[in-house]
């Protein structure tokens, strides 16, 4: 086999792939962007109430744990960062957001590109949504079994 012809297939196969997640990628953020401007994470957050109240975080929970489980962990942390300076957040709604995101964070745009590449996204989301839910149900109950775990985590500067 020819070494050109293994490079075109190759970069033409990449730049394939490229576009296809490009085309997902793109309109989804802009719907974030246009999602942050309306306010329309604030609305969303109130039905998540039931949700943050079974993985015994806070009401105010809501909104970061939205913004990170939509539109991924890198913005969810920001928004996450920004609660707790403006002392929004409890130390274990912190900790509870941090598990519950490193394992289930951007699920939906994550399953909009692996179907684009063929994965079964239903499977996908199912999946990676129980493993947050029962992590962090695991912690938040192993939480409320330790004496004084607000001292063995971090301090906040507000």
């Amino acid at each position: 086999m020819d070494v050109t012809v293994v490079f075109k297939e190759g970069l033409f196969g990449s730049l394939s792939s490229v576009f296809d997640i490009a085309k997902v990628v793109i309109p989804l953020m802009i719907a974030m962007q246009i999602a942050k401007d309306y306010h329309v994470l604030d609305y969303l957050s109130k039905f998540i109430k039931p949700v943050t109240n079974f993985l015994g975080m806070s009401k105010e929970s809501g909104f970061p744990l939205m913004v990170g489980l939509v539109f991924g962990l890198a913005y969810g942390a920001g928004v996450i960062v920004q609660s707790a300076k403006d002392g929004n957040l409890t130390r274990r709604d912190m900790v509870l957001l941090s598990v519950f995101l490193a394992s289930c964070h951007a699920v939906f745009e994550d399953v909009v590109i692996f179907v684009a590449i063929g994965a079964n996204g239903w499977l996908i989301l199912a999946s990676r949504i129980l493993a947050g839910v029962l992590v962090t149900y695991a912690v938040s109950k192993r939480l409320d079994r330790i004496n004084g775990y607000d001292d063995l985590l971090p301090q906040t500067d507000k």
